[in-house]
Formats: C-alpha cells, structure tokens, sequence
C-alpha cells in the first residue's frame, strides 16, 4: 500500500485515523474494501491471504457490521450450508454445534465480542483500516460521480441520464464524517474530499451499496412486479393486519388529516412495483429488571405524536401479536402479551419501528438516512415515555416500561444504543445473473457457484397505510418460508455472475452483499453467513483479478473454485437429508433462547424424557394453530 503524503497518525495494523488532516491525503493498494461490515472483513481477509494489498474502509467505528452490532442470534438457514473461514470466526468459542443443524438461529458468542473477534483478526493480518470516512465521489476512467446514478427503481421504468459510460472505477474520494455519541452517521461531513484511494480493484461490503450507486453499474431497489421476473410472491402483497383504528385526526374525517405514523400512501394492485423496502430496526440487548443503561428520555415528546397507539390501548386493539406465513398460503398467529419496545421487529404496530418509514433511505444522501437512522432511536425513548406517563397505559405496563433499560456490556461505548442500524435490504444491482424466486424454488442450477444461501422468503411489512377507513400494515407475511419442496433442503447456488457486473458497465467492482437478485430472492439471501461466505469468495477473486492483470469477469472460475474448496466453501447444494422440526436437544437450550417460556417445555415433553421429539414439536405446533389464545389453553389443559 502506497501513501501520499504520510498520515497524520498511523495506527500499525489495525486503522487509520484521518481526524486531525487538513489536506486530501492520497492511498494506493491493490483491492479496496469498502464496507466493514462481516462480509467485508471476510473479503479483506481472503484477499490478504492471496497475497494482494488491501485497504478496508469502514464509516463508523467497529467492524463487523449486524454481526457484532446488534445479532447475536445468528440466523444460518441451514448450518451445512455455511463453510469457508466463516463457520469458524462465528462458532470458535461456542459449544460444540452440529454442523448439520437447521435452527434458523443459534445463539452467538456476544455482539461485544464478535467486534472485538473482527477487530483482531484484522490486526493479525495487518490490515489497515480507514474508519469514520465515507464514500463521497467516484472517479470512474475520467468522470467523477457525487451522486447515485438512478433516482427511481429499474422496475418503474425510469430511464437513466448516462452519467456513466462504464470501464474500471480509477479511486474513490471519502468524506471524513464521525458518528455521534450514539453511533449514528452525522448529516453532514467534518471534511469533504479528505482521502482519496486509488484501486486495481474496489469490493462494494456495505449493506447501503453505496459504491455499487455511483459506479454506473445497473441497479435497483424496492419491490418488482410478479410479472417482472415471474415471481408468483413478488410485488406488493395483502395486508397483514387490518385494524379497526381510526386513522384520522378527527375521528371519521378523512379531511381532517392523518394521524403521525399513518403515511399518506395509495397502494397499487397486488403483485404490482413499487419503491418500498421491507422495515428496518435497531436490534437492542435491553435489562427488564431496571439495573442497566437508562434509556434516555426525549427532549421534544409531544403525547398526540402517539395517538396511534392511544387509539389501539383504548379500544383494546390487538397490536402486539405476530402473524406470519411459513406453509404457502397459511397464515398462523402467535398472540403475545402487551409489551414496549422489543429487540427486533415484530410483524404488528407495536414495535421497534415505524413501517414505511425507511422508504428513502436505500438510495438516500447521508442526510435523510441520518435522520432515518435518528427516528428510530427517538421513537423508542418515547415510546416508552408514552408507557410510562400516558393515562391509556395499563398499570402492569408502565411498570415494565419503567424498569426496561438497555443491558451493560454489549454497547456500553454508545450508551447502550446498538451502533449498527438493521439494513436489511437496500440496493441490489442488476447483472448478467439475477437470483429469483426460481432459484429458491430449486428450478435452477446456475454454473459458477460460489456459495450457498439457505434460507428462507423471509420479509417484514412495508408501510402503515389507510385501508377501508382503518389503519393496516402493509405486506410483511412472509417468515423463513421455503419453496423447493424439500428437494434441496432449502438450498441454493449462488452464481459468480451475481456479484460482478456486466463488464461492459464497470470491469473491476464485485459486490458480495448487494448482490444480483430479486427483492423476494434478497429477502433469503440476506443473512450474515451468506454474506460472509459471499465477502471471502469476492476478496479471493479481486486478488486472482489483481495478479493477472484482468477483469474480474474474467478471472478463471476453475482456479476459483479450487481456491475456494481449499478455504473449506460449500458450493454443492444438500440432497437427500432431512431436517429435525425444531433444534431444541433440551430444556436447557431452550430455556437459553426462550426466556419466558421456560414453562412450555415440561408441557409439550410429554414422555417426560427431557428431549423434544419432532412429533411432539409438531403436536405442539398444531396445538398453537388450534388455540388462539394458546398459552392460556396450555396451562389449563
């Protein structure tokens, strides 16, 4: 790696600090990260090992993205999918895991301690990393980029202005921009332009794929038509829940206006395109008992910003329950007790989010995603400032909005506050190969794979709308939904094609993490194994590209393929086997992952043995479909 002139400060192999430059600094390698989430280290990492010089860039401060920054519970799909140098940096330090397993997610080693596992393992390859700059302008041959090269999504039909002709991206210019205290990208940046690196190859392993955005490169975003691709699951979907909650200000009115929280929003026709992505959220660790990190109350808490949910309490609305659909076409519900906040989405109002409010944030600037990023934090402290003071509230309730906390230890460096926000999906560029839902079907067996993907349709709702005069979630049903039948255990390939573009658009970028694919097909893929396995097969084939001096495109996929064999990559899809009901070897693993629920083991246990057989899960199962109120019925029966 070449520097011009020297840093203002260097930190031997584990970052570059660029807080204290006055002028442009200059940075030459042969393969920029940019992007440290896991899939990014993983591809610095792979690309190190090939003997290449690598240069990672990370906006924040951590590494490690949503694997150290909010999941724990790390969904798999299915275990024996995931190979490489993957499985080992996420399971070393656990109990032993069966490598065959099928839990959609096993509990991790820690967020705290995925961090501190990405940060040292990159030290020990010495590899340096440029934290708190991010991208600000691309340099593709002689044009430079400051901004995303589509305004609408492909599937609406928006014609391109040709800012780009496409070749090889020269360098890319970072802006120098710390987050806040709290994690949070800040609007606008300390200093613009402030480092520029020059590249042979550039690896795009941010969950926004900002680098993908202003490359030339075909992309896209939001929800394509069924017809699009011929996806029968694609496309704007039903409603999952229609509440009987008057959305408008005056009660009846519909001049009157909407109430906060209710978008003013027209859907289209099932099946049909639109711009909406699926929710995003902050995966929090919270202290039900009181003893850990206040959650800091808000400074500008209005009550009638939260009529929505007064509204819900006062006429006894079921808001806290789940719905979801794992069988086609079979809708179940899991009722749940009131609660305030959660640590993940919930596919109901009360949660951690606000449906549809994400909508710009895909290919925002970083000044509407900063205040995307905002809102959330926001709507929790005072959400639970509105449990704790608002007359609506029941009493149990206020008492446990009184004692929720943020747990010590997990992010003690941002207050309690996850540093990570839960992108789930953003753009997805568009190449020669698009992953669909043909491929989750089983229908396909696409050359040139390097990896697996095993999950899967899993999506969350999409925007909190008015339907027939009542407040309604939009979409959202679908819930580690599989679709080949068994035939490959929910597996599929997942192509070279898919993460390098056409070379005719830009012949020295790969893109492990917003991969080519369908909004339904990203809906499966995007699980951090996946995306880890992705990010080492990318820093693998930009160092072969590097070293013979060609396209990415061009790179020989049997010499690729050898080299991923040899790192431990599954790349052939399981026949043949078959998958437990559920993961659960005992009580104790399930009262580990099922806190408040370790009253239900004993009861569906019925021989008493301690192990959960899978025709005793499935009684169970039935049992929860049969009783809607099924925790009551369990008890009493």
């Amino acid at each position: 790696m070449k520097i011009t002139p020297l840093f203002s400060l260097l930190i031997p192999f584990c970052g570059i600090c660029f807080g204290q430059v006055k002028e442009s600094r200059k940075v030459s390698t042969e393969v920029c990260i940019y992007g440290g989430t896991a899939s990014g280290v993983m591809a610095a990492i792979a690309a190190k090992k090939e003997g290449a010089e690598v240069v990672l860039v990370e906006p924040s401060r951590w590494l490690g993205g949503m694997t150290g920054g909010g999941i724990n519970y790390l969904d798999w799909g299915k275990g024996n999918t995931v190979g490489g140098s993957t499985y080992k940096i996420l399971t070393e330090g656990l109990e032993e895991l069966k490598r065959g397993h099928s839990g959609h997610a096993v509990i991790g080693i820690g967020n705290k301690e995925y961090r501190e596992r990405f940060k040292q393992t990159v030290e020990d390859f010495g590899i340096p990393v440029i934290y708190e700059h991010r991208l600000g302008q691309v340099r593709l041959e002689n044009a430079v980029i400051d901004s995303p090269t589509r305004q609408k999504p492909i599937s609406l039909g928006e014609v391109t202005d040709g800012k780009a002709k496409g070749g090889s991206i020269r360098a890319i210019i970072l802006d120098h921009a710390p987050v806040d205290q709290t994690g949070c990208p800040v609007p606008e940046p300390k200093k613009r332009q402030a480092v520029r690196i020059s590249a042979k190859v550039f690896i795009d392993c941010s969950y926004e794929g900002d680098l993908l955005g202003m490359s030339g490169v075909g992309y896209t975003w939001g929800r394509e038509s069924k017809e699009h691709y011929g996806e029968s699951l694609g496309g704007v979907r039903p409603s999952l829940w229609v509440h009987d909650i008057d959305p408008y200000i005056q009660i009846g009115k519909p001049l009157s206006g909407l109430i906060p929280f209710v978008q003013d929003r027209k859907m289209g026709p099932e099946g049909s395109a639109d711009s909406l992505t699926m929710g995003y959220c902050f995966r929090y660790e919270f202290d039900y008992n009181g003893r850990g990190i206040p959650i800091p109350k808000p400074t500008d808490y209005d009550p009638a910003e939260f009529e929505l949910f007064r509204r819900a309490f006062r006429g006894k609305v079921d808001i806290f329950s789940s719905r979801k659909m794992r069988s086609l076409g079979k809708i179940s519900e899991q009722k749940r007790k009131p609660f305030v906040g959660g640590t993940n989405l919930n596919r109901n109002l009360m949660t951690s989010t606000v449906y549809g409010c994400n909508q710009n944030y895909p290919n925002g600037d970083w000044s509407s995603r900063s205040r995307i990023w905002k809102f959330h934090q926001e709507f929790l402290s005072k959400m639970v400032h509105f449990a704790i003071t608002d007359s609506s509230i029941p009493e149990e309730l206020k008492l446990k909005a009184r004692k929720l906390t943020f747990k010590r230890g997990p992010f003690d460096e941002t207050g309690g506050w996850p540093h990570q926000f839960y992108v789930r999906e953003a753009r997805r560029m568009v190449s020669s190969y698009v992953i669909t839902q043909k491929d989750l079907e089983g229908a396909t067996n696409p050359p040139h794979c390097i990896g697996l993907a095993s999950y899967g349709v899993d999506d969350w709702s999409y925007a909190t709308v008015v339907e027939d005069g009542k407040v309604a979630l939009q979409g959202g049903e679908f819930s580690i939904l599989y679709l080949d039948e068994g035939k490959y255990n929910g597996s599929y390939k997942i192509p070279y094609e898919s993460i390098v573009p056409k070379i005719e658009e830009c012949d020295n970028l790969l893109v492990p993490v917003c991969v080519s694919a369908s909004h339904i097909a990203m809906t499966s893929i995007r699980m951090e194994p996946v995306w880890m396995n992705l990010g080492e097969s990318a820093g693998v084939a930009g160092a072969m590209a590097v070293r013979k001096g060609i396209p990415v495109q061009e790179i020989s996929y049997a010499s690729l393929e050898r080299k991923l064999l040899e790192l431990g990559q599954i790349l052939d899809r399981i026949t043949g086997q078959k998958d437990r009901l559920h993961r659960w070897k005992s009580q104790h693993e399930w009262d580990r992952e099922k806190p408040g629920y370790e009253w239900v083991y004993p009861l569906i246990d019925e021989n008493g043995d301690g192990k959960l057989s899978d025709e005793e899960y499935q009684k169970f199962q039935r049992f929860k479909q049969k009783h809607k109120d099924w925790e009551r019925a369990l008890r009493n029966a």
